[in-house]
């Protein structure tokens, strides 16, 4: 039964990618969106996956440094290769990667799983607040095109009737404060009780150890190496959406800032729970590109380049990765069983 219910979940995710990426093409003419596609300036793409590649190969040192703080070292390209194969799981299993690339780490490096993921936990966290900077910086250099795309992309013009009631919001926001109160409460009566659980005890050891990893930033001894780090990873974000303004003649004029809506609203698209962002992603890079007065069809060419290149980029370093832990995992079975061939037979009487 569980295993229906997980592959009913994973196709209702399919579903959804499916459902928007029709809803970014309806209407328009494919013929169009090929020839888009056929006749883009591919020099600028190229240039794009070689920084994103670079990007990697900072990302997974970030993570290693992290890992070092927590008192669970690894190598370097095991740290790597844990990354990529977690990325290529994204693909397929929607946020599933980052539970498997610390299952993958704790096989080739030993380092337990709940202290990966906690530190996997802070990646995010920060990854958050940078994303919560870029907002603050697009509201700053261009408002009226974040207000436009919220206003009229985002809630289809219905944003004159929100303003004008509401009561259903309102109403929304009491029943969750009362719904978390009173979770809170029961939890704290029961406390005692919960605490003689087996379940529930194994569950705190496995929080422990995660916020051994989520706070094990605070023990790290280079943190300027690790901001520099978290900058690049941004930064080469940053450059691959703008470097592929000029693939196409649409989007060749556009401006820095167009960049910066651009990798904001894809990153709010590429953080949805479907598999590798697909549907999401093509649908908020559409629309902020239509504010900036890009047509559709343009608009959904350059987000299928931009996204298929980074997801077949993904493909080849996450396979490369998934052969090379294979290769590692079989030798490591390999010699566990000749250390146990070579121990002398011995028998009890």
């Amino acid at each position: 039964m569980k295993h229906l219910l997980t592959i009913v979940k994973y196709l209702l995710l399919l579903s959804i990618s499916g459902a928007l990426m029709w809803y970014a093409v309806r209407g328009q003419d494919l013929s169009r969106i090929g020839h888009y596609i056929a006749t883009a300036n591919y020099f600028w793409l190229t240039l794009t996956l070689t920084l994103s590649a670079l990007g990697y190969f900072s990302r997974a040192y970030r993570w290693q440094m992290q890992l070092n703080a927590s008192q669970t070292p690894a190598p370097y390209w095991a740290v790597y290769h844990a990354m990529m194969v977690g990325y290529l799981a994204n693909l397929v299993l929607p946020r599933m990667g980052e539970v498997i690339r610390c299952s993958v780490l704790r096989r080739t490096s030993g380092v337990p799983v709940q202290v990966a993921l906690g530190t996997v936990v802070t990646e995010r966290v920060i990854d958050v607040l940078v994303l919560l900077g870029l907002i603050t910086s697009l509201l700053l250099l261009d408002f009226n095109t974040f207000w436009n795309f919220v206003t009229v992309q985002v809630l289809g013009g219905r944003y004159e009737t929100l303003a004008r009631n509401r009561t259903p919001l309102l109403i929304a926001a009491i029943i969750g404060g009362v719904l978390l109160l009173a979770t809170g409460y029961a939890l704290f009566r029961n406390l005692e009780r919960l605490r003689q659980n087996a379940f529930f005890n194994k569950g705190v050891l496995f929080v422990k150890g995660l916020l051994a990893g989520v706070f094990s930033i605070l023990k790290m001894e280079n943190k300027g190496v690790f901001l520099l780090h978290t900058l690049f990873t941004w930064g080469v974000y940053y450059l691959m959406d703008y470097l592929a303004f000029f693939c196409f003649p649409e989007t060749y004029n556009l401006d820095m800032k167009a960049g910066l809506a651009v990798l904001t609203f894809g990153a709010f698209g590429m953080a949805a729970p479907v598999a590798g962002g697909i549907g999401p992603f093509h649908v908020m890079v559409q629309g902020i590109l239509l504010v900036y007065g890009v047509s559709k069809e343009a608009g959904i060419a350059y987000a299928l380049v931009v996204h298929g290149a980074q997801t077949l980029l993904v493909v080849l370093m996450g396979g490369i990765s998934f052969v090379a832990v294979a290769a590692a995992d079989k030798r490591s079975l390999l010699t566990e069983a000749e250390a146990l061939a070579d121990e002398p037979l011995t028998s009890e009487l």
